[in-house]
């Protein structure tokens, strides 16, 4: 028996009970194995230190520090989670700084059709260690603080509306966020070693200022959420409050698609797959059956045709992708910045132009953030 067989076995074995309906029939290839990538193998790297398959180019699109090219605006401290968002023919790209005492908040910059920059900005700022976020369906960017009673803020990606502060999704340690618009839900993940997985309620789709926050937790293999009944978090943590609620080590990015939120847990380099219509969870990747090419798990985006991709914080500085048939492999690598980590992946509307940080870039300090765009023919049908 091929050993790629008999890991995928031995992990069913483990779990099949875990698993019923749709979830069952994508569950059953998992989890991800290292194969030949379908962009082919990485050449030697580029001017910008990227190793990148054949047909694709990097460039610099910001340096921390460092006014953006064309603009007045000097580009933030130690860039990380971002998202694209349309712009008419254009595209904005929103990033955060995760910069502590209130040295944080979320700058953006805009690109036309032809990529080019036409501006940059400030859409954010005076807060604490914004790490990820995620969109929303209506166009605003949640900026999430990675602080013990940490908060959410909605941001206007254009600049045009100040940021709120949505008190409602409570206070804890947040890292990332993903809008669930068939559930009406916000996903949001907690980084901490005995974290939490949360989905926050709003009153009104759309409207973030009210709503329910609630926890994963799971009792006898059956999963099911719970409301939190202190949102804000005090005296007692909001993972500490809901008995039986489910602990995930670490938890980092994350990113919806069709019924499934999948997120990755920086403790046990795990990526995982909730799916939300048959209330059931999977490892979608695990190091420890898996193996090499992906350590460090962080921030995770998508393509439309379904390949995930997955940024290293460590590791050796490298964006792996996962396709539908569960096969991982190197999609680009980063030379030179191994004191850094990868951050803030994310597709133009278009698809074919994926941008990303390197926290720390060649020097190993926030002010040495590097923010790239790869552009190439990435696939757009399997």
């Amino acid at each position: 028996m091929e050993r790629r067989t008999l890991l995928r076995g031995a992990v069913l074995g483990a779990g099949a009970a875990a698993f019923s309906g749709s979830l069952w029939r994508q569950a059953a290839a998992y989890p991800a194995l290292p194969g030949p990538s379908p962009y082919g193998s990485l050449q030697s790297a580029d001017a910008n230190g990227i190793m990148l398959p054949s047909g694709f180019t990097s460039r610099v699109i910001a340096r921390s520090t460092q006014t953006v090219p064309g603009t007045s605006h000097v580009w933030h401290r130690a860039p990380d989670g971002g998202a694209c968002f349309a712009d008419g023919s254009g595209w904005i790209y929103v990033s955060n700084a995760e910069m502590s005492s209130g040295a944080g908040g979320v700058s953006a910059v805009r690109f036309n059709s032809g990529g080019s920059i036409t501006g940059a900005y400030s859409i954010l700022s005076g807060t604490h260690r914004n790490c990820a976020g995620g969109a929303t369906p209506w166009n605003t960017w949640l900026s999430c603080e990675e602080v013990d009673k940490g908060y959410v803020y909605e941001t206007d990606p254009w600049g045009v509306n100040p940021a709120v502060r949505r008190t409602a999704m409570g206070r804890f340690n947040h890292e990332a966020a993903a809008a669930d618009p068939v559930r009406e839900v916000i996903y949001l993940t907690e980084d901490k070693s005995d974290g939490c997985f949360y989905r926050f309620v709003p009153d009104t789709w759309g409207d973030l200022s009210s709503g329910t926050l609630q926890v994963l937790r799971e009792i006898s293999g059956v999963l099911s959420w719970a409301n939190v009944p202190d949102p804000d978090g005090h005296p007692t943590t909001t993972r500490k409050q809901v008995s039986g609620a489910k602990k995930f080590n670490g938890g980092e990015g994350c990113h919806y698609r069709a019924d499934i939120c999948y997120f990755t847990t920086k403790g046990d380099n795990r990526v995982w797959a909730y799916d939300a219509a048959a209330n059931t969870l999977a490892v979608v990747y695990d190091d420890n059956v898996s193996g090499a090419p992906l350590t460090g798990v962080d921030n995770i985006t998508g393509a439309s045709v379904g390949d995930l991709y997955v940024a290293e914080d460590g590791g050796n500085m490298e964006i792996c992708v996962i396709t539908p048939d569960d096969v991982v492999a190197p999609f680009l690598r980063i030379t030179g910045q191994s004191s850094s980590e990868i951050c803030g992946p994310a597709f133009n509307p278009a698809g074919d132009r994926l941008y990303f940080s390197s926290q720390r870039g060649t020097s190993g300090s926030s002010s040495g953030g590097i923010t790239y765009e790869v552009t190439g023919p990435f696939r757009t049908s399997l």
